[in-house]
């Protein structure tokens, strides 16, 4: 007996399940739900389907918020959405025949294609590979290729199977422009047409999608053939997949079954609905429109779904009584959002009461993500300022979700995101990362202080604890060091930085032989750690994908194991749960598939690119952050509609790596705008509820952005004025978020000049602090007052500094070796003594190799200068005692970098420069005092082995390396009214008496930039002085 079908509607804007559970316990849906009165026995034999989990919890709760009583029983809810071979075993007369072909797993199904891949890749045909010419095929040039390349392909096989679709139709697509390239595609695609059948059937596995298939096909023929006399309804199902549609079909015409569609548009007039397609009674299929922006629009897959279920539109029933507003409200969306081939329709448009229509729409325009964010949370704050009311952020955008969430948090409430996030982002995921990145690609000290220091990390003790080691290394070793740390072999590391930089490093931070006990305890932890991994690497032969897991597995446990050995911490919540099953997968694997075990991280992260965790439920009972799929069939009494941009609602579209969009239209396959329609649908509910709040940001990563095509088409439809005013409902959230963080006006820090007393003033410079005290007053007060000292960087690459230290070094040394400046080897003992010192510095290899160079390009051009010279003493490294200057009880120290004795027993001071040096005017004017400062400790006998002589010539001597030595004289003896060395030496000493005398006045104070030298001039303790706040519109050449 044919029955009528029941199929129902509930419009956006009615709240879908409490409408749904009551018309279910009052019979509009099903005649005589409960025949005897009894409602606990009917909900105890009704069976629901609806699309997902989500859905499932939230009708659950529906049934609970209408029951009567303190216990009831509830239906049996089944997601479509996570089908599995137990879904449909309580189906009488059910044959359970899907459990002897189960579907094949996810990481099998890849590794499998995979390996298949890289096989087509190594038996290309001749005639094929010959259309690549000379070129090689570098598709896919790696293991971690191919598994991408598999991800595409299993994409393909699910996306052709869901439709139905026979792979023999592939040869009817005959391309005229890439006749030749499609075939080599066809002959790529026999991986899935001949090789992949067989594999599956060897296995006794099949595809998921295929599996799904039959699944939905066997339920509805048990169904069709049964008649059940059980309530089965499907509701909020609105999937256009075949055999879902042939299922829905026969549960609407089953004795007590019912369908119930979400958001159907029955004011849509008929030239619209028939704009999107129309169905094949010959071929029993649903032959869409010939323009594409037909499969976009909100309504295509419910057409579609009509259409296979061979239904009229007039025949469903809406549930729900809609207020005469919403109903105009549905009717303005319906109009908006038509077909594109019917927009000319738009001119006979009356706009009547658009004002009124529109009165609960706002429209947030931010400048920035930022702003959005927080405009968004306080509008969602104000939403629920009222107790009985609900508020939702509905967004495509995740970075705006958690943006969203932090600023929630400023008012105490803690809303959860609800959309998905990828496994590799999650916790112990990022944990697995570390590791390997560490193992594979070592060198880089913040991926192994972020592998020291994640949550997560134990090593067999206390977390706390391991941090403290962690950060006592990082102090200790690695800030401030140009050396290149290797998780693998940081035993060995530590020892060599023992040798060569533990000397220096004690002259600023000097820890206790406890501490550094603890950080060679804590590099043997990480290489006892990693050495099942290790060990494996050291075998140097390709391995199987169980075989690096294991591994992989037995290392990250020895990370995460807890002090109470336990690894508890790393398999909880729904991340731990994801990525233990992705695991047991890898460990499990039998595909066969062998790779280079340098190719394991990347081949990794492209396993684990697919997988997904779902959020842990929680959150604010009242305030939602959902994605568009968690949003279907909710209802709020205000929605923020977030990032209302193009590319992210409506996402932007792919286009398929096989198959062009006339193929796939040529196949019955569908474009990628399908998804835009679905994302137009879910705006187009969301768009009915009572407030609307729409956001978008005009700029996104700085770039400016696009409003979506749903906002430009509203905005032609409604009007300007109307538009003009949901814009300025709007502006008020962007008013209330620049009112929040703003302060009454904030006066500037004052240029900082501590007067500290006389006390604490230093007793004590060396040369170079003389030219800090000119020039920076306050580094020298933090410095020697504060004692401070500034943090060095992770990432120390060497610089001019660490090259000057290394040439002094050489240059010192090849001093003292220098007996006769015309021998003929002068250049070799150079060399000899510059290799030496390079390996005592350990650099980057990249850095020593272009130092050396630039040394060895150097190096004859020294000797050539030396050799010009002529005969004379030379002294390098010469140290000046601590000497008092005048009567101030303050000393003074140097070194200089060479002192000559002259035939005529007079002195010439040198100074070597790996930097630009100072000119002979910024000399002899005492804004660069070094050279005069050692001068002026010449004549005061602080060079103990050179009293008596006298100075006569300072020189610079640049180390550039780029071109011929030029001495930089700053006595220029050629001019008369030239000062001498003599009488600079006399100067500074005078000035350097002034200038301690200045501050030995109690009421001075240390000022900050007090001269710079130069406006490039950057000292260590800026942040310390807030330069950046006092100086704004100060310029800090001008001297005080």
């Amino acid at each position: 007996m044919t029955r009528t079908p029941r199929i129902f509607s509930i419009s956006p804007g009615t709240p879908f399940l409490p409408h749904f559970v009551d018309a279910l316990l009052s019979g509009t849906l099903i005649d005589n739900f409960a025949s005897n009165g009894d409602i606990q026995t009917a909900l105890a034999d009704t069976l629901i389907y609806v699309p997902t989990r989500r859905a499932a919890r939230a009708l659950r709760t529906a049934f609970f918020e209408k029951s009567h009583t303190k216990s009831s029983f509830l239906p049996t809810i089944c997601p479509l959405g996570d089908i599995n071979e137990k879904s449909f075993l309580f189906v009488e007369n059910n044959e359970n025949t899907l459990l002897n072909t189960p579907p094949i797993g996810e990481s099998e199904r890849l590794l499998l294609l995979a390996r298949l891949i890289r096989l087509w890749r190594e038996n290309l045909p001749t005639h094929l590979r010959s259309m690549f010419g000379t070129e090689d095929v570098f598709i896919p040039a790696t293991t971690a290729d191919a598994i991408w390349l598999a991800q595409d392909l299993a994409h393909l096989m699910d996306e052709i199977e869901t439709e139905s679709v026979d792979w023999s139709r592939l040869k009817e697509i005959v391309p005229d422009m890439v006749a030749e390239w499609w075939q080599i595609t066809l002959d790529f695609l026999t991986i899935v047409t001949q090789s992949w059948p067989q594999i599956l059937k060897e296995r006794q596995q099949c595809n998921p999608a295929e599996w799904r298939n039959q699944a939905f096909k066997m339920h509805a023929d048990i169904l069709y053939r049964t008649q059940p006399h059980k309530t089965i309804i499907a509701a909020g199902v609105a999937s256009s997949i075949p055999t879902i549609a042939n299922l829905l079909k026969v549960i609407a015409c089953l004795p007590k079954g019912a369908v119930i569609l979400p958001g159907l548009d029955l004011q849509m007039d008929e030239i619209q609905w028939n704009t999107l397609g129309a169905f094949n009674k010959e071929k029993t299929t649903f032959n869409p429109s010939d323009h594409i922006a037909a499969f976009s629009h909100p309504q295509y897959h419910l057409k579609k779904l009509l259409s296979l279920m061979k239904c009229q539109r007039i025949h469903v029933r809406e549930i729900g009584q809609q207020s005469a507003i919403k109903i105009q409200r549905a009717a303005l969306l319906s109009e908006a959002l038509r077909p594109a081939s019917t927009t000319d329709l738009w001119a006979q448009i009356t706009r009547n009461d658009y004002e009124n229509i529109c009165a609960d729409w706002s429209l947030i325009e931010a400048p920035n993500e930022r702003e959005e964010a927080l405009a968004i949370s306080l509008a969602l704050r104000n939403a629920i300022e009222d107790p009985k009311k609900t508020a939702a952020l509905v967004t495509n955008d995740r970075n705006l979700a958690r943006r969203v969430a932090a600023e929630l948090q400023r008012f105490g409430i803690e809303a959860n995101d609800s959309g998905e996030m990828p496994l590799a982002q999650t916790l112990p995921a990022t944990l697995l990362r570390l590791l390997l990145e560490n193992i594979f690609k070592p060198g880089d000290p913040v991926a192994f202080l972020s592998l020291l220091k994640h949550p997560l990390t134990t090593l067999e003790y206390n977390h706390n604890y391991l941090r403290e080691m962690a950060e006592n290394f990082e102090l200790l070793v690695l800030r401030g060091n140009a050396c290149r740390i290797n998780l693998c072999e940081c035993d060995q590391f530590f020892k060599t930085w023992m040798q060569t930089h533990f000397h220096k490093v004690s002259k600023n931070y000097m820890p206790d032989l406890q501490k550094i006990e603890e950080a060679k305890f804590l590099c043997h932890l990480l290489v006892k750690a990693v050495d099942p991994l290790v060990t494996l690497i050291k075998q140097e032969r390709e391995c199987s994908i169980n075989e690096a897991a294991i591994a992989t597995v037995e290392v990250f446990e020895n990370f995460g194991r807890d002090a109470d050995n336990s690894l508890a911490h790393l398999y909880q919540n729904e991340a731990g749960k994801a990525l233990a099953t992705f695991l047991r997968e890898l460990v499990s694997d039998q595909s066969g598939l062998k790779f280079h075990l340098y190719e394991w991280p990347a081949l990794f992260s492209a396993l684990m690119a697919t997988r997904s965790v779902s959020p842990s439920p929680g959150g604010h009972s009242r305030l939602f952050i959902w994605g568009t799929l968690e949003s279907r069939l909710q209802t709020v009494n205000t929605v923020v509609i977030g990032s209302l941009n193009e590319g992210s609602w409506p996402i932007k579209t792919h286009n398929d790596a096989f198959l062009s969009r006339p193929m796939k239209m040529t196949l019955t396959l569908e474009p990628p705008e399908q998804r835009i329609g679905f994302s137009a649908h879910d705006f187009q509910w969301a768009m009915g509820m009572d407030q609307v709040i729409m956001s978008r940001a005009t700029r996104v990563n700085h770039t400016p952005s696009v409003p979506s095509r749903w906002l430009q088409r509203l905005e032609t439809v409604i009007g300007k004025q109307v538009w003009k005013q949901i814009c300025t409902r709007g502006e008020l959230f962007l008013h209330w978020a620049k009112m929040l963080d703003n302060t009454k006006s904030i006066i500037p820090a004052e240029r900082p000049c501590p007067v500290p007393p006389l006390d604490m003033r230093p007793r004590h410079f060396s040369v170079t602090e003389i030219e800090t005290l000119r020039h920076d007053p306050y580094a020298i007060y933090a410095k020697k007052i504060l004692r401070l000292k500034p943090l060095k960087p992770l990432i120390h690459d060497p610089c001019s500094a660490e090259r000057g230290t290394l040439y002094h070094a050489i240059l010192a040394a090849f001093c003292t070796q220098i007996k006769n400046q015309n021998s003929t080897n002068m250049l070799e003992i150079l060399l000899t003594i510059g290799r030496k010192e390079f390996d005592k510095l350990n650099l980057p290899p990249d850095t020593e190799i272009i130092w050396w160079l630039n040394f060895e390009n150097l190096a004859p051009f020294l000797i050539q200068w030396e050799q010009s010279l002529g005969s004379r003493e030379r002294y390098a490294e010469v140290i000046a005692q601590n000497t008092l200057i005048g009567e101030t009880g303050v000393t003074l120290s140097g070194r200089a970098d060479r002192l000559d004795i002259l035939p005529d027993k007079t002195i010439e001071i040198i100074d070597f420069k790996t930097s630009t040096p100072p000119s002979s005017t910024q000399v002899i004017n005492l804004f660069s005092p070094q050279l005069a400062l050692e001068t002026a400790l010449l004549m005061q006998g602080a060079f103990v082995d050179f009293k008596g002589l006298t100075p006569s010539n300072l020189l610079y001597i640049s180390l550039k390396g780029k071109g011929t030595i030029k001495p930089i004289a700053i006595i220029n003896k050629k001019t008369k009214d030239q000062e001498n060395a003599i009488s600079l030496g006399k100067k500074a000493w005078k000035y350097l008496i002034s200038l301690i005398n200045y501050y030995q006045n109690p009421q001075q104070g240390y000022l900050s930039h007090a001269v710079p030298l130069k406006k490039s001039y950057e000292g260590d303790y800026d942040h310390l002085a807030r330069l950046l706040e006092w100086s704004i519109g100060f310029d800090k050449a001008d001297q005080s």
